[in-house]
């Protein structure tokens, strides 16, 4: 079977492409801002706070986003089963009790448990929102998808420093307020019409057959194959440039600069149909493993230092924000509306994988020693992934 599309009829069920756009934009301002608000300050507050111990914290964050990869294969075809809005809501539901939980907290059991709701609760938003964005007529689907994610960057920015300030009134304050901007969410997922939901219950055999029959589609599963590398790409900088850099300041300085670069790229792509150009994608590979021998070269840069911080950012947030919208249109524009959620569920399984054991080598890089080494081994491989992705991309470009 292959996942090209059979028709293109709109959907008896469908949501309006305006409606749609909409109530996905606040949703995502709403849930980011309380999601960043929180996690920001969240190791602090349970190492001061609650007195967990490193390793405790280390285990428990971990165990979230292992979890939550694991996943996306089942949730991304129980996405295309329950349909996104109630997919939507269950999500946000479940992240307003993990908040809930975590404003409580004061023990290992009870943190677990808002770990594991904060994992359920992300597995089933991720493809959810974003099978709500591919499920629009491609003239509104670029637009739409580059508001959501200049959205979700606005979060990331805005989020911390807002946590700060209810932070002085205590942390319990702060998670109940962002288990508040979830619940919000929830409300606003349940203002869609139930759109694209599949007729009869929930059956695992179903969500076996849609896992199968988007790995059955040879050219797209090489395609998840060599974008696998993406999320390691663009999320390892939260761990390097940390430990590559003198002080808090650089790091906030290099983390806002590069949300803005994601964001600042999508108006560009958002027009003429750029996202889904098969160059999008490699050119975003190679730009987020070009930053990385710039974090190597923080610490010889001496007074210029900060403009390659800055350079470095810059290049990993075009890159974030290229393979973001090149991985979304090249799923949107290959999968059948009935298999969109499986498809990203497949994408996202693979490049979560890739970054969970990415991530542990290139810690243990660190650990022994050998930063230069990890930082070289990044670029390499956002170029080797690119080259991949360029033949890979145009034959899913051409089979559409």
């Amino acid at each position: 079977m292959t996942l090209l599309r059979t028709s293109t009829s709109p959907d008896a069920e469908a949501v309006s492409g305006r409606r749609a756009v909409a109530v996905v934009v606040c949703m995502q301002l709403a849930a980011a801002l309380g999601y960043y608000a929180v996690m920001a300050h969240l190791v602090a507050h349970l190492r001061d706070g609650v007195g967990l111990a490193a390793g405790t914290i280390a285990l428990v964050l971990g165990l979230r986003v292992a979890v939550q990869y694991a996943l996306f294969l089942p949730f991304g075809p129980l996405v295309d089963r329950l349909g996104p809005r109630r997919a939507g809501m269950l999500a946000c539901g479940l992240r307003t009790v993990a908040f809930g939980l975590l404003a409580v907290a004061q023990d290992v059991g009870t943190l677990l448990g808002s770990a594991m709701a904060l994992a359920v609760g992300g597995a089933l938003l991720h493809p959810c929102a974003q099978s709500l964005l591919a499920r629009l007529p491609s003239a509104s689907r670029s637009g739409g998808f580059g508001i959501y994610v200049v959205s979700g960057q606005i979060a990331a920015v805005a989020g911390p420093p807002a946590g700060l300030a209810l932070l002085a009134e205590g942390f319990g304050l702060l998670a109940a307020v962002a288990a508040g901007a979830w619940a919000v969410a929830a409300v606003l997922f349940g203002l869609l019409p139930g759109a694209g939901r599949s007729s009869g219950p929930v059956d695992p055999r179903a969500l076996v057959r849609g896992v199968a029959d988007v790995v059955r589609d040879r050219t797209f599963a090489r395609f998840a194959a060599v974008t696998a590398p993406s999320t390691l790409l663009a999320t390892q900088v939260t761990t390097v440039v940390p430990l590559s850099v003198a002080d808090s300041g650089q790091a906030t300085l290099f983390f806002c600069v590069g949300a803005a670069g994601a964001a600042g790229v999508q108006p560009f792509l958002s027009r003429r149909g750029r996202g889904g150009r098969p160059w999008v994608l490699r050119a975003g590979l190679l730009c987020a493993g070009l930053s990385y021998p710039l974090v190597a070269a923080l610490p010889l840069a001496a007074d210029r230092q900060g403009a390659v911080l800055v350079a470095a950012a810059v290049l990993n947030g075009l890159g974030t924000g290229l393979t973001q919208t090149g991985t979304f249109h090249t799923i949107a524009g290959r999968a059948p509306r009935e298999r969109v959620g499986a498809a990203i569920g497949v994408v996202n399984f693979l490049a979560g994988t890739v970054a969970f054991a990415g991530g542990l080598l290139v810690g243990r890089l660190f650990d022994a020693g050998a930063a230069s080494v990890a930082l070289v081994a990044l670029a390499v491989l956002g170029a080797v992934s690119a080259a991949a992705v360029g033949r890979a991309g145009e034959q899913v470009s051409d089979q559409r």
